[in-house]
């Protein structure tokens, strides 16, 4: 382990996982070289449509492999060592950001909840700003967060006072705390009662209020604690309510467009030089993170290029079998890798970003006499730019044009100042800029035990989906754009890391070979075309040695990150319906958008609890009650590889030979995606499929299997 120059982190490199990783790289390559050699000289002899579209699936799958060995390179792990931190007036202040859109997707008991444990940090508290974007410029919120303003006057001080762990009030009331009699006295007739109190006030807001999300009105801005208060009780933060303006004829750039108007009017309240951002769903679960993330922000060895701290995304409505793999096991194990490198890619919420990485190099700017061009016409915001911590309170004018939907007009927000607006994908989009810009970044996982952060996950099947269609248009527009990593970043960045950024870009082309592998053997099983080599061919163990090299390391970095076989196969599964539905439908969007028919849109994942798919969910059962275009192609699919592996069987049966590889395919996915079966057949559960799904499904079946039998 070497440690940095200051001591306040350490970092380790993964020798094992990395030995591991090479050694294997250089075993499968050499399996994929013996496997492209069978083809080509197969193809070269006899020429058929069905060779050349199962070559291009074995192409596009060695493709994906192959990007994804950079973030498998050198996986290192990071430990922060906050007790090393300098005395608290030495600190610098951090500004949090927290997004939210619809008071009725997103309810304002679980905002305010992620809001007062930002405000509770274990943290200097005049270093500490909260600003809440209210994107829907909704009364409710408006009126919540000002509710949750006068509960946190009195949750702070206690939480300070008994240091107490866990400051999200709604954690906190639902676990078992211990402590002294005074502590235990305090909590359950002061604290409960004014958080039951609080509730029942957000309740009766949500009742009597329009809940109904604005997209014209006015830019709102609002300090709830003004200067004089803060000045009386110090161990309160600075709380702001900011809904931008929004008029229907005018682009708000999604969450990008909300972030940037934080990042211009906090400049001129408290203009932190670190940003710390979180989804609405996103609580602060150990309160020290701040202080973890300044112990590589302030690291002089790592301080001067360092963009962000990203935390990973842990989930407390993840139940044990994980059905629907919300947990991300892969991509916090690629971020790890990521970290043996320049560092991970920016995950959307529970990021510590220095402010200067997205203002770009002032000191040339100011050279060059370009700052209103850079920064837009505001002398109050070009000034805070030169200064930091220095707040201003300016008037109310000032901070309402900074947050008009017209201020970013002739200016370079949004393409090289401020978080990105070419994708939808905000998050991924400004990480690679960053990183192309010469910027690093560090992954750290403070404790699995006590994340950093705990947000909500999906507990349904059509949720999950939508999501992840949502997040692969914004992948494909960078993709397929001037901005590819593998154009863009290969210019910019060393090899390893463009590999790293293009394999979560092009992530969505799985569906191209899993379509093309759940449909071509099985029409082949029903017409005897062999598109692999048989028993007796020496390159048959060159195929299955592939296939089970490729499940075997999946198994082992499964389990070496010390998740159980279960998530092994939860991550096969719904990496295939994920590939079947959301990733195909993404790049028929983005076919769509470049030929200029639809428009990438975002809308957010209803954070609001369905006790129906939560009993489901926590029994582990799939609730298939997702749109009929996500079901269709799923249970068609199902129903063609379960036909045509029983006229396989039939046909060996007859004497005509088994064509095994062929047959091995549809009896892989059957077996996977038994769930389904079950919910088509056995179920009379509210999550099961459909009746008319599977009748379609079947009618779609039988047409595609028939068409196969009787071609020639």
């Amino acid at each position: 382990m070497e440690k940095s120059v200051e001591g306040l982190n350490e970092w380790q490199s993964l020798k094992k996982r990395m030995v591991i990783n090479r050694v294997h790289a250089l075993i499968h390559g050499a399996a994929l070289a013996a496997l492209f050699y069978y083809r080509i000289t197969s193809i070269s002899i006899t020429t058929s449509l069905p060779h050349l579209l199962i070559f291009a699936a074995e192409l596009v799958l060695s493709f994906q492999w192959l990007l994804s060995q950079g973030s498998k390179w050198n996986p290192v792990s990071r430990t922060a060592c906050p007790d090393r931190l300098p005395a608290d007036d030495n600190l610098p202040s951090v500004d949090v950001f927290v997004c939210t859109t619809d008071p009725v997707k997103e309810p304002s008991l679980g905002v305010m909840n992620t809001v007062i444990s930002a405000m509770a940090l274990d943290y200097p508290a005049h270093k500490l700003h909260v600003y809440l974007s209210d994107d829907g410029g909704s009364p409710v919120t408006f009126r919540a967060v000002k509710e949750a303003w006068g509960f946190a006057k009195m949750w702070i001080p206690f939480c300070r006072k008994y240091m107490v762990n866990n400051r999200c009030p709604q954690a906190y009331f639902m676990t078992e705390q211990t402590g002294d009699h005074h502590f235990l006295l305090r909590k359950a007739h002061i604290q409960q009662k004014a958080y039951e109190d609080f509730k029942i006030s957000l309740a009766k807001i949500a009742d009597s209020t329009d809940s109904r999300v604005s997209r014209d009105h006015q830019p709102i801005i609002e300090v709830i604690n003004d200067g004089d208060e803060m000045d009386k009780d110090p161990q309160m933060p600075h709380l702001v309510y900011v809904a931008r303006e929004k008029r229907p004829f005018h682009s708000h750039r999604f969450k990008a467009g909300a972030l940037n108007v934080l990042l211009r009017v906090s400049a001129l309240i408290s203009n932190s030089p670190y940003i710390l951002v979180l989804d609405c769903d996103m609580y602060c679960n150990d309160p020290t993170s701040a202080r973890q993330a300044m112990c590589f922000h302030l690291d002089p060895k790592l301080s001067p290029d360092l963009a962000f701290v990203q935390f990973p995304q842990r989930f407390y409505t993840l139940c044990d079998k994980d059905i629907y793999d919300g947990e991300f096991r892969y991509a916090w194990e690629k971020w790890e890798g990521l970290n043996g490198l320049k560092g991970p890619i920016l995950s959307g919420t529970g990021f510590y970003i220095r402010r200067e990485a997205l203002y770009r190099s002032t000191q040339q700017l100011q050279k060059n006499g370009d700052m209103i061009k850079w920064f837009g016409s505001s002398e109050e915001f070009i000034n805070s730019v030169y200064t930091h911590n220095k707040p201003n309170y300016p008037s109310d004018n000032v901070l309402q044009f900074l947050a008009s939907c017209s201020y970013d007009n002739g200016t370079k927000w949004g393409e090289q100042v401020g978080f990105r607006y070419f994708a939808v994908v905000e998050d991924y989009f400004t990480g690679l800029i960053l990183h192309c810009e010469g910027w690093k970044s560090v992954y750290y996982e403070s404790s699995r035990a006590r994340p950093g952060f705990l947000g909500t996950s999906p507990d349904n099947l059509g949720e999950v989906l939508v999501q992840h269609c949502r997040w692969s248009v914004g992948l494909n527009q960078v993709a397929f754009s001037r901005y590819s990593p593998l154009v863009y970043g290969l210019l910019r960045m060393s090899i390893l890391q463009s590999m790293g950024y293009a394999e979560i870009a092009f992530y969505t082309i799985s569906f191209l070979p899993l379509y093309i592998l759940a449909l071509l053997p099985q029409i082949s099983l029903l017409q005897g075309i062999h598109l692999f080599p048989q028993l007796s061919s020496p390159f048959f163990l060159v195929f299955v040695f592939l296939f089970f090299s490729s499940q075997a390391k999946h198994l082992q970095e499964v389990l070496m990150t010390g998740y159980p076989t279960s998530t092994w196969i939860t991550e096969q599964r719904m990496w295939m319906i994920r590939s079947f539905t959301s990733y195909f439908y993404a790049n028929m969007y983005t076919i769509m958008d470049k030929i200029g028919l639809r428009k990438a849109t975002f809308l957010p994942t209803n954070k609001a609890v369905d006790e129906a798919a939560a009993e489901l969910y926590q029994r582990g059962v799939y609730n298939f009650e997702a749109p009929s275009v996500f079901m269709v192609p799923m249970c068609t699919l199902y129903m063609i590889n379960m036909g045509s592996f029983v006229a396989g069987i039939w046909q060996a049966g007859k004497g005509n030979g088994m064509m095994l590889i062929e047959s091995l395919i549809p009896l892989f996915g059957m077996i996977l995606h038994l769930p389904l079966l079950q919910g088509m057949v056995v179920r009379k559960d509210k999550g099961r499929v459909p009746t008319n799904v599977s009748i379609v499904s079947l009618l779609l079946s039988s047409i595609v299997m028939a068409y196969a039998s009787f071609a020639t």
